[in-house]
């Protein structure tokens, strides 16, 4: 993958992310996982459920701003 498609990539998990984020403390786990999946899907995007699992604990876990770069890597 190029550099210019992987920080695109980034960009479209990281709204995804935020969306996801800015509701999460009402929502479960398995929303929160099936909400990502949905966004990553809107974006075009494909995310692997290792990948989604990372993300649903960051976001489960972290008060504020997730960095979907710094899950990801």
């Amino acid at each position: 993958m190029t550099s210019e498609k992987s920080n695109e990539k980034l960009e479209a998990v990281q709204a995804v992310v935020d969306r996801v984020s800015s509701w999460q403390e009402t929502a479960t786990e398995g929303t929160v996982a099936e909400e990502l999946r949905k966004g990553a899907s809107e974006v075009g995007v494909d995310l692997s459920d290792d990948e989604i699992a990372r993300l649903t604990d960051a976001i489960e876990n972290q008060q504020g701003n997730v960095d979907a770069a710094g899950v990801l890597a």
